[in-house]
């Protein structure tokens, strides 16, 4: 039986319908994702995990058990939010051991408690602190100290990493990772950034309109998009319009109008006639200042158009004699040398017949 379940989750604000006859499935010690863009309906999921609001059909279930009615305060579960939701009055040890204060635990147990919950974020040191006197990262790991201290089966996340630089962002990430690895509670996690998604999740439910468009594992939802939507939602992606000529087991023939012919694979039953869209992630691509690759059969002829150098990879613009633009992204791998080609300069791109994924309209 899984951890938690929601089945048939539809709410709705007036005549807008913010979730629609959603249904999940999360197991015990899985750190879930729900991935969408600004007004999809991931927070008004979480909203309604955590009891801040009910749904106006269908269910959600704990252990087999329903949390209709169930209080927030008395739900065995917790919520990190962005905006970290710390009291400014009190200090690290204090904002740590307001949940069990609340359930009046013994001193001792608090005491005990709330040092193992800082040696966890590795904020012993900060115990008699205040938050003013903290920085961001910092804030945070507190509110996931404060999270993890009463040892909920559920810690629920929105957007906790949200307010933070960058290159802050990517530490939080590793450390999250190995925190929720650590504890082995169940993490779900509500972001906007497919990164970080990717990065974190052993699972991810992509969401638009209120509804579920693909749940599954990050590399299936990179390289086997389910549809247009989520193939360009995850990651960089070109998206070559085409319509299926022939098809078989082995082989998918594509005509792109305009580009020509291009071979893929699809052990699907498809048509000829089928009009869909090729899905080639940038770095599926070579880009060679000759005709190399005579194996390749999907070999086009373009011009630099534009680049963006960012150290390690360089991420090409390509304009085709069709006048469409293809992104190519290399690593800047070889000794010496900080990019390949330049702007204007004349190129081949080619890619392997199983490099893109053929998605119907």
């Amino acid at each position: 039986m899984a951890l938690l379940e929601l089945k048939n989750l539809t709410r709705r604000f007036g005549a807008l319908e913010a979730v629609k006859d959603v249904s999940l499935s999360i197991e015990a010690g899985e750190f879930f994702t729900l991935l969408g863009p600004s007004g999809c309906g991931k927070t008004t999921i979480l909203r309604m995990i955590a009891g801040f609001d009910a749904p106006d059909e269908g269910e959600i279930l704990l252990d087999g058990v329903s949390l209709a009615g169930v209080p927030p305060e008395r739900r065995p579960l917790h919520t990190v939010f962005q905006s970290y939701a710390l009291f400014p009055h009190m200090t690290v040890a204090g904002n740590v051991a307001f949940p069990l204060e609340m359930m009046k635990r013994p001193r001792e147990e608090i005491r005990r408690r709330v040092a193992e919950a800082l040696e966890l974020v590795h904020l012993s040191d900060k115990a008699a602190s205040f938050p003013h006197e903290l920085s961001g990262g910092q804030k945070q790991r507190v509110a996931l100290a404060r999270g993890l201290v009463n040892k909920p089966r559920l810690l629920l996340l929105d957007e906790p990493l949200g307010a933070l630089d960058a290159k802050l962002r990517v530490e939080m990430q590793s450390e999250l990772i190995a925190l929720q690895r650590e504890v082995g509670i169940t993490f779900v996690f509500v972001t906007h950034s497919q990164q970080e998604a990717l990065a974190l999740s052993h699972r991810i439910a992509v969401m638009r309109d209120g509804r579920i468009e693909q749940c599954d594992e990050p590399d299936k939802l990179y390289t086997q998009p389910a549809n247009r939507f989520v193939a360009d939602f995850i990651g960089k992606i070109n998206l070559i319009d085409v319509e299926v000529i022939a098809a078989s087991k082995l082989r998918l023939n594509l005509k792109a109008p305009g580009l020509g012919e291009i071979e893929a694979v699809d052990a699907r039953p498809l048509r000829p006639g089928e009009r869909g869209v090729l899905a080639l992630r940038p770095e599926l691509i070579r880009v060679h200042g000759h005709k190399e690759s005579a194996d390749l059969k999907n070999r086009f002829a373009g011009r630099i158009k534009g680049l963006l150098y960012l150290g390690d990879v360089t991420h090409y613009q390509i304009e085709l004699a069709d006048g469409r633009v293809i992104a190519a992204l290399l690593p800047n791998a070889a000794p010496g040398r900080a990019k390949f080609h330049e702007v204007g300069d004349p190129v081949w791109i080619c890619w392997r017949h199983d490099a893109g994924v053929f998605l119907r309209d």
